[in-house]
């Protein structure tokens, strides 16, 4: 089966390894992987006990997924997507902005965009601190990023 690897991580699918699929209707299942080999865009996967096209056929929108127990541990100042999502961002002198909704991945870095419909480029120059623990971003707005500046 082919496979479009979006993890940071893809030694995850070296062969021999244990991985959970969630299948297109939502149910989950344990695969492990027999052989890989890269192909075009992603990764070409023999999965043990998918031994015919209608087999890998059944995972066709299949995803591979991962326990919060399985996570690498990154380091210092970076963070999970789901880490980033949720949290509350404010300036550094006060001011509400909403809350992240989403993680645009862009090639030159990342943008977080918020409820309020502000997008903040993912720079050091702009965001100041993120505080998971407190569920906070605060950010350094450069001129131009909020409508009242």
């Amino acid at each position: 089966m082919k496979a479009l690897v979006l993890t940071e991580f893809p030694e995850r699918f070296e062969a021999g390894n244990e991985l959970a699929l969630r299948l297109p209707k939502g149910e989950p299942r344990r695969v492990k992987i027999e052989s890989e080999r890269h192909h075009k865009d992603g990764l070409a996967l023999k999965l043990e006990a998918v031994d015919t096209r209608e087999g890998a056929e059944s995972l066709r929108g299949a995803e591979f997924t991962i326990d919060v127990d399985e996570l690498h541990e990154l380091p210092s100042g970076k963070f999970y997507v789901f880490d980033i999502i949720g949290l509350r961002v404010v300036t550094d002198d006060g001011r509400e902005c909403g809350e992240v909704t989403e993680v645009v991945q862009s090639g030159a870095n990342d943008v977080y965009v918020t409820s309020t419909g502000l997008c903040i480029p993912a720079l050091k120059t702009v965001v100041a601190k993120i505080d998971i623990g407190e569920g906070v971003m605060v950010i350094r707005p450069v001129p131009g990023l909020l409508a009242e500046d």
